[in-house]
């Protein structure tokens, strides 16, 4: 493939509802996208990166920065034989996996395009339909957010995932066990705790959870290892885990169970593969966690999710659940029975709306 125009937009989409996790509270997205064209079809791919340099130091603002003068002039011009070509290309600017993926996403979709095959299959996909749960924020009050976990479990989502903060944690599990107490639950700590914490992470056990996720730093391993020789429940690691290489070292440590892989945060999906066959080699489960996309990043998760290994419901839920309208046609929506059909047609198998994407964009480039 010819990499003949590169165009990113920023478009700026409210939630529907906030959503607040223990860095902070998200009550609308400034998503960068990117258009790759290569011989006439065209790819596309989001940039995961949050507003501020929260959940990690990237942001809306500094991945512009990086595509637009260091990753996007070493594919333009270029001809790659497959999207995974461009990974090596990338490998000199340190860091910036969610600008990366943005851009390496793109390529992927004009890869399956140009095969005739959807993206899932192209990956090495093999499920039909991807089992769904779904991530709930802190919210203003214990009786609120149980009723969204009532709604969420009437809409047929297989698990439910709470953000957890110390003071917004024992007595909210305590709630959702009692009114719900054979649902497969699970905590979402965003590295909210240290190990002065220990006593009352302990406590986190009395509530059967399918897993701890990130309650230590960010960048931790070697904490996390101690702690899960301390506690039963599993410790899932997500904001450290931004290479193979992590991956690999974590395992060794034994600092968690499970891993979460988020395109974004890896890169793309030529790291995310390999995440997942070591992870797969080694016996350890993964799943694929969300940063509140809009419909191009969903669909890029749901084709991740169909991999093998892929063996618990992740937090690829319905659009309607964030946005009024999305910008994909059709949106994404889930079965009664918590699931989401894979697409079919070639490339993401989803139209995107750019009527609707020309009305939400604040800034735009093009580069030819």
């Amino acid at each position: 493939m010819k990499i003949e125009r590169v165009q990113i937009r920023e478009i700026r989409l409210p939630l529907v509802h906030f959503f607040e996790t223990s860095f902070g509270r998200t009550t609308e997205r400034r998503i960068v996208l990117a258009e790759v064209t290569a011989e006439g079809v065209h790819g596309w791919g989001e940039c995961t990166a949050g507003e501020g340099p929260f959940y990690s130091y990237e942001s809306t603002d500094t991945a512009w920065h990086i595509l637009r003068d260091f990753l996007i002039p070493r594919v333009l011009g270029k001809t790659l034989q497959k999207a995974s070509d461009a990974a090596p290309l990338f490998k000199r600017v340190r860091g910036h996996n969610m600008a990366k993926a943005a851009l390496e996403g793109a390529l992927w979709d004009i890869e399956a395009q140009q095969a005739g095959v959807p993206l899932a299959k192209l990956l090495g996909g093999e499920l039909k339909e991807i089992p769904c749960g779904v991530s709930i924020g802190i919210d203003d009050s214990v009786e609120l957010l149980l009723e969204k976990v009532e709604r969420e479990l009437a809409a047929g989502y297989q698990r439910i995932k709470v953000k957890i903060k110390p003071g917004w944690d024992i007595e909210v599990l305590g709630a959702i066990r009692n009114r719900f107490p054979r649902i497969r639950l699970m905590a979402d700590a965003n590295a909210a705790y240290s190990l002065a914490d220990l006593p009352r992470i302990k406590m986190l056990d009395h509530f059967h959870l399918m897993m701890l996720e990130q309650p230590l730093a960010w960048d931790d391993l070697l904490d996390h290892a101690r702690l899960q020789r301390e506690i039963a429940t599993p410790i899932c690691l997500d904001e450290p885990i931004t290479s193979v290489e992590k991956v690999r070292k974590a395992l060794e440590a034994g600092s968690g169970k499970i891993i979460n892989i988020k395109l974004g945060r890896v890169g793309g999906y030529t790291e995310a593969l390999k995440i997942h066959d070591l992870c797969r080699e080694k016996g350890v489960p993964v799943w694929c966690g969300g940063m509140l996309e809009s419909g191009i990043g969903r669909v890029h998760n749901i084709a991740l999710s169909t991999l093998p290994n892929f063996v618990l419901p992740g937090d690829v839920s319905a659009s309607r659940r964030y946005w009024k309208q999305d910008i994909i046609e059709p949106e994404v929506t889930v079965s009664p029975q918590g699931t989401i059909s894979v697409p079919t047609g070639a490339g993401l198998g989803y139209s995107v709306d750019t009527d609707r994407i020309e009305s939400l964009t604040l800034r735009q480039e093009s580069f030819a």
